[in-house]
C-alpha cells in the first residue's frame, strides 16, 4: 500500500460516513459532516506539518469536553500521537504528565490562561492555541501558533503509529504510559459498534 492510499484510507476510516451524513454534532450549533470531518483532518495534518510537528512526534491536549475536543483527538492523531488531559488537574499532575509523555507541544484553547499554559511554558513545551472560527460548524478549528521546528513531510499517520497515549491510574504504583496504535483504536471501535449493533443512522450521546 502506498503512502496516498494509507493516507485516504485513514481519513475514510475516521469519517467513514456519507458526504452530507452528521458526524459531530452539538446544541445550537450546525452538524458537522463528515466530508468536513476528512476535510478537517487533511486541513490539520498539513497545519501541524507545517508548523513541524508529524508522525513519532507527541501533542498533549488540554480541552474541555466538546465537539472540539472530540475533533481535535481525531485530527491531531491522524499527523502526530496525542495524550489528552484533564483540564482540572492541578500544576503539580501536569508538571508529571507533561514531562512522562515527552510532548514536543501543547494544544489548549484560544483563552486559556490556567496552570497546563504555565507548566507548559516553564517546562519550555510551545504552546498551541485551538480557535473555533465565529458561526463555524461543531468541531471546527483552527490552530494557531509559532512553529516548533522546521517543516516535515506531509504524511497521515499509519496502521502501526501510536495514535493515544494514556496513563495508568497509578493506584498501586507510578502512573505507567500505555501507547495505543491506530489499528488498535479501530478495532475497538469496530467492536463497540458491533456490540451496539450500531447503523449510519444512529446517534451517539456523549
Amino acid at each position: 500500500m502506498t503512502r496516498s492510499e494509507n493516507s485516504i484510507d485513514l481519513a475514510h476510516r475516521l469519517a467513514p460516513g456519507a458526504d452530507n451524513a452528521p458526524a459531530i454534532a452539538a446544541p445550537d450549533r450546525t452538524a458537522l459532516s463528515h466530508v468536513g470531518l476528512r476535510r478537517l483532518i487533511g486541513e490539520t495534518v498539513s497545519r501541524l506539518n507545517a508548523l513541524g510537528i508529524g508522525r513519532g512526534d507527541r501533542v498533549a491536549i488540554v480541552l474541555p469536553n466538546g465537539p472540539e475536543m472530540a475533533t481535535a483527538f481525531i485530527t491531531v492523531a491522524a499527523a502526530a500521537s496525542t495524550a489528552p488531559l484533564n483540564p482540572a488537574y492541578r500544576a503539580d499532575e501536569l508538571d508529571f504528565y507533561l514531562s512522562d509523555i515527552g510532548v514536543k507541544a501543547i494544544l489548549v484553547g484560544k483563552d486559556e490562561r490556567g496552570p497546563s499554559v504555565e507548566v507548559a511554558e516553564r517546562l519550555g513545551i510551545p504552546v498551541l492555541r485551538l480557535v473555533v472560527p465565529v458561526g463555524a460548524p461543531a468541531g471546527v478549528f483552527i490552530i494557531e501558533g509559532d512553529p516548533v521546528g522546521p517543516p516535515v513531510e506531509s504524511a497521515l499517520a499509519e496502521d502501526s503509529d501510536t495514535a493515544l497515549l494514556l496513563h495508568t491510574s497509578g493506584t498501586t504504583s507510578r502512573p505507567k504510559l500505555v501507547p495505543l496504535s491506530h489499528a488498535n483504536l479501530a478495532a475497538s471501535a469496530a467492536h463497540i459498534g458491533a456490540t451496539l449493533s450500531l447503523t449510519p443512522a444512529d446517534r451517539c450521546l456523549n
